[in-house]
């Protein structure tokens, strides 16, 4: 009898892993995550074609510019209602040879974009602090026509504050670290499982270069 009603409980757990399986399916489904056909042949990419360090008023800045192309999986997902959320990160590093590098200085934006249905307007969100769907009071909120509009704010970065110049050493041992990405860490939990390694949802770019009095003007 015991040995029964175990072999009830499997089942039963079994038959509620495979209807959740089955209902993250649906959802991928729903928001075009999963290709069904050639349609899907073009895919995301992103490249770094600036990144420079400059002067300005005391301070030393950071611009870059980003050849940033979402492709089809991408774009449907948003006007299907998902929303992106990406990050861009920056460190000024000293080198020490007795222990890991000294962050020196850092600048950080957030993004958010998505595509309103009702307005058919597309809405981007920036910020210096993470953005959530609950706090997004606290960002810069701009509404573009189309969506190319709205990644060409993404795409171009420019006068990111890392540090005032007294903080730089004159020896040359410092160097700065930039990395940009799509948080797939933002997206609910089914799709987080389901992009996985998938190239479309895997946009990255990261670049170290060596801060000297040529890189610096």
């Amino acid at each position: 009898m015991r040995w029964v009603n175990m072999m009830d409980f499997i089942t039963h757990c079994l038959k509620k892993t495979a209807l959740e399986l089955l209902r993250s399916l649906v959802q991928l489904l729903c928001v075009g995550m999963i290709p069904l056909s050639g349609a899907w042949a073009q895919h995301a990419s992103i490249e770094l074609i600036e990144l420079k360090a400059v002067r300005d008023n005391g301070h030393l800045m950071l611009n870059a510019q980003l050849a940033l192309d979402l492709g089809p999986v991408l774009e449907d997902a948003l006007v299907k209602g998902l929303a992106l959320h990406f990050v861009a990160e920056a460190e000024v590093l000293r080198d020490r040879w007795y222990w890991t590098d000294l962050k020196i200085g850092a600048a950080s934006r957030y993004y958010r974009l998505a595509f309103q249905p009702l307005t058919r307007r597309w809405r981007l969100n920036a910020s210096n602090e993470p953005i959530s769907s609950a706090g997004l009071a606290g960002s810069i909120s701009q509404s573009f026509e189309t969506l190319g509009e709205a990644l060409g704010v993404i795409r171009r970065q420019s006068a990111w504050r890392l540090l005032d110049l007294p903080t730089l050493g004159p020896d040359g041992r410092q160097s700065i670290r930039y990395n940009f990405k799509l948080d797939v860490s933002q997206l609910p939990r089914p799709f987080q499982i389901a992009a996985g390694p998938q190239s479309d949802w895997n946009l990255q770019v990261s670049k170290t270069f060596r801060l000297t009095s040529e890189s610096v003007r």
